[in-house]
């Protein structure tokens, strides 16, 4: 009879079982509503949408994912646990084949992307002047 009791135990707000058995992989994307607390103490829930970059002890108690999505401009990266109480709800939005586990060459691919934009606007910049400069 003791040991029945014992099972029903909740240690956690979050649905342990329903995390463990969320299925998404690194280069998928994911939006994660997490808890943010304002300064009047309000709590209020904010979605955190972008790719997932990696995850990380698979279904153990510190279970982390990566998340990067870019925000005007700049990419920003949030890890988030994955049985804490402060992330609401983990949607997969869409899914995709990555070759690999871990996705962080993302970042440096981002970086090279953001270089060539620029030096094709700089290119550009530099032709209208030449241009204005001959008439």
């Amino acid at each position: 009879m003791a040991g029945n009791k014992i099972n029903k135990i909740k240690f956690s707000p979050v649905d342990i079982e329903a995390r463990k058995k969320l299925d998404f992989r690194a280069g998928d994307t994911v939006s994660v509503s997490s808890k943010i607390i304002d300064e009047k103490g309000k709590a209020r829930f904010q979605i955190f949408e972008g790719i997932v970059l990696a995850r990380k002890h698979g279904t153990e108690v510190g279970a982390t994912f990566t998340v990067r999505k870019v925000a005007s401009g700049v990419g920003v990266e949030r890890i988030f646990p994955l049985f804490s109480p402060m992330v609401g709800k983990i949607e997969i939005t869409k899914r995709s084949h990555a070759k690999r586990s871990k996705l962080y060459y993302i970042r440096t691919k981002a970086i090279k992307d953001v270089r060539s934009k620029m030096r094709s606007v700089a290119n550009v910049e530099e032709e209208e002047v030449a241009e204005k400069v001959a008439e």
